[in-house]
């Protein structure tokens, strides 16, 4: 399918009669996916080498890590719901006090998660309530879907969609690379016992404080009379769970499973790799984060890359392409984990290009499979399900398959997504032939 028809797909609503501001959409999305980037990758760092050592001290190493992977999987499980419960509250209140809601639930877990007292101290309760708490930041997060990067989405001037796209994207590699700092100057400064104590709760009180700024930078945009205007005439408008299922059951089911590798390699380029380095190796996990932000960058230039190459030959050849290097990735890469620094770098590096590359993408393709009428609320309950399905659980799974099997079988889940992302493109591209 070549770029033109691969866009042709999507309807020309940037000919609206009311103009925004693309330049202005795009720093409201960049710093709203940030901010929440932030959170994920916080709570990500702290699920390797801080919740094993305070709330599953009970249990071996590796045993105490998959119990803070199966907690890390719940927020994916909560995200549905809170995405169906937000909904509401928008369609009957508005954009505004959906987003202040959410994100205040978002902040109030993120920081309380920094003041839960150790399992020694409280026992099972410690755990109850970082699983609460977890429970909570999904559920924000289902709330936090501002309609954005839709709206920028379809501002796209003709020839650039591809570009515009990416731009939601970039702030995955941007919450990776500050998070993973943060979590490096404090191990480097810090003792071991001053950490593990007390100095490991500084991110997530950071986290807080960036959602703050984050709420005001979208709210900035989206209650303006021009926004509203804008998502109106273009109906982005959230429709309710029922009539998104009634309507476009079979597209949100093809649709969760065509960002579904890059979700699952996602996990397995931030947090797996780590987990492994910081079980089964003597390398210090500050190097690794280093590592990672390094990687982080590399990504964040993929995603740009991957807007050009999308406006010349269709997000969705792209897409396709990029499942099957993720596909010949997970067969090789996990083992180079087995060597040095060296070989870790490399696994980042070109794991963070690939993933940028693909990743870069992702929301586009999702988008064009739904009408502009129903785009607002499809593209939410799509985003939640590949989340689930590609990434929730994908730490879990790769670390236990490594752990009982061998390094080379992390790569089994990968390689699973990788499949399914190449067999829904493919009937997803079958379906909207025979719709046009």
């Amino acid at each position: 399918m070549s770029a033109a028809n691969s866009h042709s797909t999507l309807p020309r609503e940037a000919n609206s009669d009311h103009h925004v501001s693309p330049s202005d959409i795009a720093v409201g999305v960049i710093i709203g996916r940030s901010s929440e980037f932030f959170d994920f990758f916080v709570f990500a760092i702290a699920s390797v080498i801080i919740f094993p050592h305070r709330y599953f001290s009970f249990a071996d190493p590796l045993t105490a890590t998959l119990w803070s992977f199966a907690v890390f999987a719940l927020a994916f499980l909560a995200r549905p719901l809170g995405t169906a419960f937000f909904t509401v509250i928008d369609r009957r209140y508005g954009k505004s006090v959906k987003l202040t809601l959410a994100l205040m639930i978002l902040g109030t877990s993120t920081v309380g998660m920094g003041l839960i007292p150790s399992y020694e101290n409280i026992g099972a309760a410690s755990i109850f309530l970082l699983c609460l708490l977890r429970i909570g930041q999904g559920f924000a997060l289902g709330g936090a879907w501002d309609g954005l990067p839709s709206l920028l989405n379809m501002n796209a001037p003709h020839g650039k969609r591809g570009l515009y796209v990416m731009v939601p994207q970039l702030g995955a590699p941007i919450g990776l690379i500050v998070a993973s700092l943060l979590f490096a100057y404090l191990l480097n400064n810090m003792s071991q016992a001053d950490f593990l104590d007390w100095g490991w709760r500084y991110p997530f009180f950071v986290a807080f404080a960036i959602n703050v700024v984050a709420l005001f930078a979208r709210l900035r945009i989206v209650v303006t009379p021009e926004y509203t205007e804008a998502f109106d005439s273009n109906e982005l408008k959230p429709s309710s769970f029922r009539a998104a299922f009634a309507q476009d059951g079979r597209t949100i089911l093809i649709g969760a499973f065509v960002p579904l590798a890059s979700f699952a390699l996602f996990h397995m380029v931030t947090v797996f790799p780590l987990s492994w380095v910081y079980l089964y190796t003597n390398d210090s996990p500050a190097g690794f984060l280093v590592i990672e932000a390094i990687a982080a960058a590399w990504g964040f230039l993929a995603i740009i890359a991957s807007g050009v190459i999308a406006d010349r030959i269709g997000h969705r050849k792209l897409l396709y392409r990029g499942a099957i290097a993720i596909a010949v990735f997970s067969l090789v890469a996990p083992l180079l984990l087995l060597g040095s620094k060296f070989g870790e770098a490399i696994y980042m590096t070109i794991g963070a290009i690939i993933l940028g590359l693909s990743f870069g993408q992702s929301s586009g393709a999702v988008a064009s499979l739904f009408q502009a009428s129903r785009r607002y609320t499809g593209s939410a309950v799509v985003s939640d399900l590949a989340w689930l399905f590609g990434a929730g659980f994908a730490p879990l799974a790769a670390l236990a398959l490594s752990a009982w099997l061998g390094l080379w079988a992390a790569g089994l889940y990968l390689l699973s997504g990788a499949i399914c992302t190449i067999l829904a493109l493919r009937y997803a591209r079958k379906v909207m032939a025979r719709a046009s």
